[in-house]
């Protein structure tokens, strides 16, 4: 059977459009899944190891410290700030957990302390998360700041992480805070 070139165009042509539109749809498809889902961070599973720090493709990452300050105790001692076995509670570098100064200690009233995490400054290392969980109520958490996450397909961290406390949940579902039954919106 022999073609003209005008058949020959026309399936081309066809073959062409056909596959723009698939591809379309495909990106389309891909991009709405994106949207719907992202990475989350189960502070309740969460071991603290310092994966987050250096697993994320984000520099630096893209899990950082919060305060639920609904938890807080506001204490003069916190296990978050300070290194264990300090002897002197001042702000000093020399006595603070955080290796990057990222905790902002200031005074409310006798005995009362409040700790504000700065953001550009925490690299998701998860010392201070640690040490409140120890020595206080556990108010310091880390979460996937959702405004510097990229939200890749295979997430670094998820991959890295020893105790599976990443997963994809549904955009309505951001954040989860250990201590409290219901999720809440930062």
């Amino acid at each position: 059977m022999k073609k003209d070139r005008r058949d020959f165009l026309n399936t081309c042509f066809r073959f062409v459009a056909g596959a723009g539109i698939v591809g379309v749809a495909g990106v389309l498809a891909v991009k709405s899944q994106k949207e719907d889902f992202l990475w989350q961070l189960d502070p309740a599973k969460c071991t603290q190891c310092g994966r987050c720090a250096t697993s994320c493709v984000v520099t630096p990452s893209a899990v950082k410290c919060i305060h639920v300050y609904d938890m807080c105790g506001y204490c003069d001692l916190c296990g978050g700030y300070f290194r264990p076995n300090v002897k002197n509670l001042s702000t000093g570098a020399e006595n603070q957990l955080c290796p990057t100064g990222a905790i902002k200690r200031s005074y409310v009233e006798d005995p009362f302390f409040k700790y504000e995490i700065i953001d550009e400054l925490c690299i998701g290392c998860g010392k201070c998360v640690k040490g409140c969980g120890a020595f206080g109520n556990g108010s310091l958490q880390l979460q996937v700041s959702h405004d510097l996450c990229v939200n890749c397909n295979q997430c670094a961290i998820a991959r890295d992480c020893p105790s599976d406390a990443f997963s994809r949940v549904p955009i309505e579902q951001a954040y989860k805070f250990a201590g409290f039954k219901t999720n809440k919106k930062i």
